[in-house]
């Protein structure tokens, strides 16, 4: 089909675009206007823009879509974000009840069999790509969990009891010192009968 409209093409509308209101991207034309997030149609420039394929996106619409998924990947330093993608399109997929550790031997010795060391939460070999350290043992990624909430750890986070992890959250109301003066908050009272 010939263009007689004398222009470019607009990526997202496929109208005509005229010089003054053009904007380029990845070798594509857009009108201002046009040059919208696909998710959340925020304005966008060349410092803000994320280019999938044919698509543009924000960078923080792109990275719920495309960029790595679960424990770690925040949108800053210290969030927490409860958005699980639906509005993306993304499926959850359902994670694996949380195990307490089975193994009642707490033991760094015990638990090396055939070589690899035993996770002491699902007692599988804990292989070096998938190994996290923490309370002197040798931990799969995923079961490297509090045993009570099943909140995800880091070496940072954890406290550890009777060769089982906590975080520091479960482990003080669990084991922490208890009475007037130790409630959950500043000057927090708790009664409990």
């Amino acid at each position: 089909m010939p263009n007689w409209g004398g222009g470019k093409k607009c990526g997202v509308c496929l109208k005509t675009v005229y010089f003054a209101e053009e904007v380029q991207c990845e070798g594509s034309s857009f009108h201002k206007s046009c040059f919208l997030c696909m998710v959340c149609r925020k304005n966008l420039d060349s410092t803000t823009v994320a280019v999938h394929g044919e698509e543009i996106y924000c960078k923080s619409c792109y990275g719920k879509k495309y960029g790595p998924k679960g424990y770690g990947f925040g949108q800053g330093a210290g969030t927490l974000s409860m958005d699980k993608g639906e509005s993306l399109g993304i499926k959850q997929e359902e994670a694996a009840g949380h195990r307490p550790t089975s193994n009642p031997n707490t033991s760094k010795f015990a638990q090396k069999i055939g070589g690899s060391e035993r996770c002491p939460r699902c007692n599988q070999a804990v292989y070096a790509a998938e190994k996290v350290i923490g309370a002197g043992k040798s931990w799969h990624k995923s079961c490297f969990r509090c045993a009570k909430c099943g909140k995800g750890l880091e070496s940072t986070t954890l406290a550890d009891k009777d060769g089982e992890i906590y975080c520091k959250g479960c482990y003080a109301k669990n084991f922490g010192p208890k009475g007037f003066g130790f409630g959950q908050g500043a000057g927090a009272l708790v009664h409990s009968e």
